[in-house]
């Protein structure tokens, strides 16, 4: 009996995948509990328009997120801090004040993307790395300057 997956299941196969097994434990089981549906014509149609836009929908992920990249690259970023004597701060730069400076800049980055190449507990400027997708990922410049007193 052939049969199509509608989710994983263990030691026979994963979502979208054709599958040949006896005809009890696809009757019995697999279809009542809604796992797989009969391998027809129209079902195998149906999974593959479903597999054609997901990889459609990636691929578009992929050139948002090289877009993305390359912005973030060309826009180098601003954090005024208050600071003591010999240029030192107070406290230390976050990744949420990085991810602020980003979005006043119009670029929306989750704070848990950016990656600090070192602590930032001085003046100075500063290179991040912001992690968008598997292997896409922005080298972002910091600038770290003292806030200008009122």
């Amino acid at each position: 009996m052939k049969l199509i997956l509608k989710e994983n299941v263990d030691k026979l196969g994963d979502v979208g995948e054709v599958v040949d097994v006896k005809d009890g434990y696809g009757r019995n089981y697999l279809i009542p509990q809604g796992k797989a549906v009969m391998a027809s014509k129209g079902a195998l149609k149906a999974i593959e328009e479903v597999k054609r836009q997901a990889e459609k929908k990636i691929e578009l992920n992929l050139e948002a997120a090289k877009e993305l990249a390359e912005k973030i690259a060309e826009t180098p970023v601003t954090i005024p801090v208050t600071s003591g004597e010999e240029g030192r701060i107070h406290g230390t730069v976050t990744t949420s004040q990085i991810a602020d400076a980003l979005k006043e800049k119009g670029i929306e980055v989750d704070r848990r993307k950016i990656e600090l190449n070192e602590d930032v507990k001085a003046l100075g400027e500063y290179n991040a790395t912001v992690n968008l997708l598997n292997d896409i990922s922005a080298n972002l410049k910091i600038w770290v300057v003292k806030k200008a007193e009122s």
